[in-house]
């Protein structure tokens, strides 16, 4: 006599779940396929991210931001090589971006501005700078100084 071979009736059922799960994982992982869910991959970067000494590659001219209030205002000073406030330093969210916008009223500078948006892939502060007294704009970014 011959015994046929016959499936377990939930087997069927074991290899669908199986397939949904390994598709779930993979449309959960970020283009590097890191594994990073896409709840943390969007959350919204902390203000104080922005603490630190930032310097520009182009002509080293810095920006040290010292605190962030929790409406934004920062408290923030300007280096060519001297130091020089700013007029007016604010962070803000546009949507999932954080926007920095700094301006100076000193030292030839008068209405000069930073217009930035910070870069978390690269640790960059990244824009526009209008040169007020020139009339021009220049596409500049600033990288964290390492201590």
């Amino acid at each position: 006599m011959k015994t046929l071979f016959r499936p377990a009736p939930l087997l069927p059922a074991f290899i669908g779940l199986a397939l949904l799960t390994c598709v779930g994982l993979a449309s959960a992982q970020d283009s590097r396929g890191a594994g990073v869910p896409s709840v943390v991959r969007n959350a919204p970067v902390a203000l104080d991210v922005l603490r630190g000494r930032w310097v520009r590659p182009d002509g080293g001219y810095g920006v040290v931001i010292r605190s962030v209030g929790a409406d934004g205002q920062l408290e923030a000073m300007y280096f060519n090589p001297k130091g020089l406030p700013f007029s007016k330093a604010q962070a803000s969210r546009d949507g999932q971006t954080l926007r920095v916008f700094l301006e100076l009223q000193a030292g030839g500078y008068n209405g000069s501005t930073y217009e930035l948006s910070y870069d978390p892939a690269t640790d960059r502060l990244k824009g526009v700078y209008f040169q007020a007294v020139a009339k021009q704009r220049y596409e500049i970014y600033f990288e964290r100084q390492k201590p």
